[in-house]
Parts: structure tokens; C-alpha cells; sequence
């Protein structure tokens, strides 16, 4: 499969930073080989598919005019870096897993951030491996690396609200100047983390298997703590949720409140296409709900038209 290869470096000419940066091809492919590699493909969610699935959704944000015409070449060069290799070496278990069954990583990194933190340093490693940077001063070849951290421990899911609550902050004060370097590197890291958990924004059709996917990786990790003994992590329960459950949950919770603010600091056809995908998804979550009534559970088998979407924001 080289379709993460194949997308990133698509990408990487298409913005004209091969040339910009005068970044060698063969140490380019070398390292874009590397990073598939270190994803594990046998994780039915976070593997390559999803790296690739978050580099395309993340050019998508980095078209929007609000970013297009504010964002340097390194910002757009450490958004694709970022999006390529934010789950790199995922062990398909979550943060909680390693700190229960006292994994090395978890005692590496000190309980906090331990996969986003992992991931950083992986991608840190593979860039050192092969040199891509290292026709660039040292200092700007550290800086980049401090700036991809920055932005890969920004998808940790644990500090979504103080993420949120910071973009939130900026927009009710309509402070947020792109032309500051800080600001920009915010909404950047907001990019990314919109793009990372998107996919409950997407066609009902391609939805549904993502939402398969993750689910059964969580379901996936209940049953190993079901057979060491230990306490069952919350959502992972395959005798207790459905995946219904979960993406209802995690839509309302999650999805909502972020895709909501970026449609506020980015108020386009997309942002609202998304919205629109978004109510429709969970509506048809909501309509597989057991206890819903005879006459609902009949529309549960009904995929929602992808055609017909509202444009305006619309509570869910």
C-alpha cells in the first residue's frame, strides 16, 4: 500500500516545497517510505490509511482562503509533516493501556502526552535517519522539529478543551492575527486537530467504516484487558457499547463543539458541508439506537443522501 508515499509526496510538489526548501528526492522518498513503515497496518484504524486520510483532509484546510493567503511555506511544509506522521508507531491501544499495564512509553514521558510525545520522537527519529534537513542550518533544522512537536501534541484528545477553549477565547475577541507567527501556529495546530477527528464530517457512506474502524480498535483493546484482568478502558466494552454509543458520544462531545468554532473562524462552503454531513451522521446513528421506536429502527437500514446537505450551521 503507497498511498501515504505516494499523497505526501504529491503534495509536498504540488506547494512547491521540494524546491523551495531544496529538499532532496531520494532522502524525500526515503523518509516517506520510513514513516509507512513505522505504521502498524495491522491496526484497523490507526495505521497509514488514516495517516493518509489526515494529510489529504489537512491540504483541505490549508486551501481555505483564510490560511491560503496567510501561511509561509515552512507553516504549509510543517502541516503535512505533521498530518503524515501524528500517529506514527501507534501501538492501537490508547494513553490509559500504557499507563495501567506500565509500559516502557508511559514511563518515558511521565504519564503525559505518552503517544502524542512517541509519535513526535519517532517522526524526530526518521527525520535524522535520513537527513532531510540536514542541508539546513542547525538551528532552523531544531526549530522545525520543536514546531512538528508542537503541532503532533496538539491532537492529544485529552487537552481538547483547553485547545478549544483558547480558540473559543480568540474568536469571541476577535484577536487572532494571522500575521503574528504564534497566532498562525495556533490555528494551525486547530487545523490539524479538525483534521485528525474529521471524519464524522464526511459522506455517511465513508463514515460508517471509519467509525467501524475505530470502534473495533477500541473493542479490540477491551478484549485484551478482559483477558489479563484488568479494569475495561471506557468506550472499549464490546458487551456494553455499541458503536452507535460511541459515535454519538463522541460527535456531541467532541466533533461538535470544534467543528462548530472553526466554522465560526472559517465560515466557507466546506465548513458548512461539513456541518451538514455532521447532522446527518449523527441523526443516523440516532435512528440505530435499540430503543428507538418500531418506526425509526426501520430507517436505521437507510444511508442518508450525501447530496442534499444543509449549508447553514445547524444544531445537531
Amino acid at each position: 500500500m503507497i498511498c501515504l508515499i505516494s499523497l505526501t509526496l504529491y503534495l509536498l510538489t504540488h506547494y512547491g516545497l521540494i524546491e523551495l526548501f531544496q529538499l532532496d528526492m531520494v532522502k524525500v522518498r526515503r523518509f516517506l517510505v520510513l514513516v509507512q513503515e513505522d505504521y502498524h497496518n495491522h491496526n484497523p484504524y490507526h495505521n497509514s490509511v488514516h495517516a493518509a486520510d489526515v494529510t489529504q483532509a489537512m491540504h483541505c484546510y490549508l486551501k481555505e482562503p483564510k490560511l491560503a493567503k496567510s501561511l509561509t511555506s515552512c507553516d504549509v511544509l510543517l502541516g503535512l509533516l505533521a498530518a503524515a506522521t501524528h500517529d506514527l508507531d501507534h501501538p492501537g491501544v490508547n494513553q490509559p493501556f500504557l499507563v495501567k499495564t506500565n509500559h516502557y512509553l508511559a514511563a518515558l514521558y511521565r504519564n503525559t502526552s505518552v503517544l502524542e510525545n512517541h509519535h513526535w520522537r519517532s517522526a524526530v527519529g526518521l527525520l535524522r535517519e535520513t537527513e532531510l534537513f540536514s542541508h539546513l542550518p542547525t538551528e532552523d533544522s531544531l526549530n522545525m522539529e520543536r514546531q512538528l512537536g508542537s503541532l503532533i501534541l496538539a491532537t492529544d484528545i485529552s487537552r481538547q478543551n483547553e485547545y478549544l477553549s483558547k480558540f473559543r477565547t480568540h474568536l469571541d475577541q476577535e484577536d487572532l492575527c494571522l500575521g503574528n507567527t504564534s497566532h498562525r501556529h495556533f490555528v494551525l495546530q486547530m487545523a490539524l486537530k479538525c483534521a485528525d477527528i474529521c471524519n464524522p464530517c464526511r459522506p455517511w457512506e465513508l463514515s460508517k467504516q471509519w467509525s467501524e474502524k475505530v470502534t473495533e480498535e477500541f473493542f479490540h483493546q477491551g478484549d485484551i484487558e478482559k483477558k489479563h484482568k484488568l479494569e475495561v478502558s471506557p468506550l472499549c466494552d464490546s458487551e456494553t457499547n455499541s458503536i452507535a454509543d460511541v459515535q454519538i458520544g463522541f460527535m456531541t462531545y467532541v466533533v461538535e463543539p470544534l467543528f462548530a468554532e472553526w466554522a465560526r473562524f472559517s465560515d466557507t462552503r466546506l465548513s458548512q458541508t461539513m456541518l451538514g454531513h455532521l447532522c446527518l451522521n449523527k441523526a443516523s446513528w440516532n435512528a440505530m439506537q435499540p430503543e428507538e421506536a418500531e418506526g425509526e429502527q426501520a430507517a436505521a437500514t437507510e444511508e442518508p443522501s450525501s447530496r442534499a446537505l444543509p449549508q447553514g450551521s445547524q444544531e445537531c
